[in-house]
């Protein structure tokens, strides 16, 4: 285990069923803006969440892929909020995380793309998670997409962290079978990338990375994560309904934002930022469908294929795409139309994420990603 690490969380962090009713009395007396999925408008729950605050804005301009353009007309003029308020699935708690560095801070958005390039504290943000999965209320993070870059970019700061996260399972009870899926799966993929992040040797007198990779305070929430969410996503998705279930998922999804938040991640997440791009399919879905052919390729480095068996029962690999199945992940990347000419141009680009591949275990190569995108092509986990 390693012998130092690091965590950057939420000043305050509430989960369990009925934990929304804290919002009121957190933005008591302060302008809000709420920032929302736009399916939560006319639901009960955003009549009851969002019509107890006093003062509030909602902006529900809020789209998956999230872009850029889209979060610089939630601010008008004369209307500066003091508390942004998230809540919906990744899309709209990075939508909050952003508007609330662009409320604070000078645009464009283009500038802050990297790392620990905020200058400094942004609007607070209250994030309330409608999903399980992104684990964006706890993360340095938030990922929008630009139409002068091929693919998605992340802006990575401490002070993108939430300044509340309130998880309530309850707010996933309507999340279908396939979103359920798809955000538990990318969950998992986010323990197990924690978990087998490469080890860093920093330098503690420097500014610390955003991402610091394998780290002590990481290890354990990693570890639970990837124990729960294993055991209770089959039952969240096949039982929608199920309180236990979903309390289970959330609370695993929680400890793997927990973890990665940290850590961060690495080649799943590379190779799916221009899968999406091309495809157009979800974030989780990309992930997922990579896990078992990446677990494949790190596990050919011995001390990482015994660190992940403290993560899955039996064969991680087999495991890995047993789940799949079980949920409705699709298998191959044929499945999701991608065609074997692409797959070149796919590892080129998951190459230059640096910052996620650098978190890899082991060593990047082209070559090592072209292997991996080429199996999980044809469906070759042998």
């Amino acid at each position: 285990m390693p012998s130092a690490g690091t965590l950057r969380l939420p000043g305050r962090l509430h989960f369990g069923f009925g934990v929304r009713a804290q919002l009121p009395a957190l933005v008591a007396g302060r302008r809000v803006l709420a920032v929302v999925d736009p399916f939560l408008k006319g639901t009960p729950f955003f009549a009851e969440t969002v019509g107890a605050l006093d003062d509030v804005r909602v902006f529900d301009d809020v789209t998956p892929e999230l872009p850029v353009d889209s979060l610089e007309a939630a601010l008008v003029d004369g209307d500066t909020p003091e508390v942004i308020v998230g809540i919906g699935g990744g899309s709209a708690l990075d939508a909050a995380k952003l508007i609330a560095l662009l409320s604070t801070h000078d645009g464009p958005l283009s500038r802050y793309y990297g790392e620990n390039l905020v200058p400094g504290p942004c609007r607070p943000v209250i994030a309330l998670p409608t999903t399980a999965g992104t684990g964006s209320e706890v993360t340095p993070v938030a990922v929008v997409a630009d139409p002068a870059r091929a693919v998605k970019v992340g802006i990575s700061s401490p002070f993108l962290v939430p300044s509340v996260a309130l998880v309530d399972p309850e707010l996933t009870l309507g999340a279908p079978p396939s979103v359920t899926a798809f955000s538990g799966i990318d969950a998992l993929v986010h323990a197990v990338e924690s978990y087998t992040a490469r080890q860093f040797d920093l330098d503690w007198t420097q500014p610390v990375p955003v991402f610091t990779g394998r780290n002590a305070l990481a290890e354990s929430p990693a570890v639970q994560a990837a124990r729960q969410l294993t055991r209770w996503l089959p039952t969240a998705v096949a039982e929608p309904g199920n309180r236990r279930a979903r309390h289970e998922v959330a609370h695993g999804a929680l400890l793997a934002g927990i973890a990665f938040g940290s850590t961060g991640t690495h080649l799943c997440h590379a190779l799916q930022y221009p899968i999406g791009a091309l495809t157009g399919t979800p974030h989780g879905l990309g992930t997922g469908l990579l896990l078992p052919y990446v677990i494949r390729a790190i596990s050919q480095d011995r001390a990482i294929a015994a660190r992940l068996t403290d993560l899955f029962e039996g064969d991680p690999v087999s495991f890995a795409a047993e789940l799949n199945r079980a949920i409705g992940v699709p298998a191959t990347l044929a499945a999701i139309g991608l065609d074997a000419e692409q797959l070149p141009r796919i590892a080129e680009l998951a190459l230059a994420s640096r910052r996620l591949i650098a978190i890899a275990p082991v060593e990047p190569s082209h070559g090592l990603l072209l292997d991996i995108l080429e199996r999980a092509h044809a469906g070759d986990l042998t």
